[in-house]
């Protein structure tokens, strides 16, 4: 929080030191001031030698889902329901251990919440940051474990209700190939630089797992399901937007842009995109 200062009396700071203070207040993806800041997962435990580390879009995730705009979309849109949420790619598990831990604050009400990551070091660092954020509680969410696996391909259809997911979003040559038995490396750096990459490398255009994904949306949401998906510039968000809304199967899909970071050139370096069926009741 900002210091409290006398509104008039020698004490008083000049205008600018004023102004400057409201200008350092944490706000939210819409610019509004942040005035319940909810604490950040513990993640000193992780080590990120094969492990992607916190950073400006994890965080970005954080700020957009506990903004006064979404929590006020959420509890709307889960006013009657628990949420089943999956968390796709959880890294560290910040994020879903954030959202776990501080479910009544978002959600308004307990969640059940499931994380996946193709990396099984991912995996196991979650549990213990899930554990970790939500040791004081003493009822409420329920955090069901993390699973390793290939985007949400060992889920029910129609189970997810709110589905969060960091893509390896940046542009690379080729795709790195998924962890597997069969694969050798010749020592360790180029084993934890193979896992290293799964968390950044998206192929052409950065989209190639991510368009994966977009192909499960339909069928792995609930009817009131929602899914966020964050997108760099050179991902061209308006134009997956555009595809959404038009070729999308079992839409009607909207989407919008509900958090955003920086700019460079004119253009958002990140955005957080929220996709929803509206012929879903209740659609908000």
């Amino acid at each position: 929080m900002a210091k409290q200062y006398p509104q008039d009396g020698p004490g008083t700071p000049p205008a600018n030191t004023l102004l400057q203070s409201l200008h350092d207040l944490p706000r939210g993806p819409t610019g509004e001031i942040l005035t319940n800041m909810l604490p950040t997962p513990d993640t000193s435990h992780v080590s990120f030698n094969t492990i992607y580390e916190p950073s400006e879009d994890s965080f970005l995730l954080l700020d957009t889902l506990s903004s006064t705009t979404e929590v006020t979309w959420l509890r709307k849109r889960f006013a009657s329901k628990t949420p089943y949420l999956v968390e796709v790619g959880t890294g560290s598990g910040v994020v879903i251990a954030f959202l776990t831990a501080n479910a009544e604050q978002v959600f308004g009400r307990p969640i059940l919440s499931l994380g996946i990551d193709v990396n099984a070091n991912a995996c196991h660092a979650t549990k213990e940051t899930v554990r970790k954020a939500t040791a004081e509680q003493t009822a409420g969410s329920l955090y069901l474990g993390s699973i390793t696996g290939d985007l949400c391909s060992s889920l029910l259809p129609g189970s997810v209700d709110v589905l969060v997911f960091n893509p390896p979003y940046v542009p690379s040559e080729e795709l790195p190939a998924l962890p597997g038995l069969e694969r050798k490396y010749r020592d360790k750096f180029e084993h934890d630089s193979h896992l290293l990459a799964l968390t950044t490398d998206g192929g052409e255009e950065g989209m190639e797992t991510t368009t994966r994904l977009f192909a499960q949306i339909p069928y792995l949401l609930s009817p009131s399901g929602v899914a966020y998906i964050l997108l760099c510039a050179q991902n061209r968000p308006e134009a997956v937007k555009s595809w959404v809304a038009e070729d999308l199967p079992k839409g009607p899909w909207l989407s919008e842009t509900v958090g955003s970071s920086g700019k460079k050139g004119g253009w958002e370096k990140l955005q957080i995109v929220r996709i929803w069926n509206e012929k879903a009741a209740g659609n908000g």
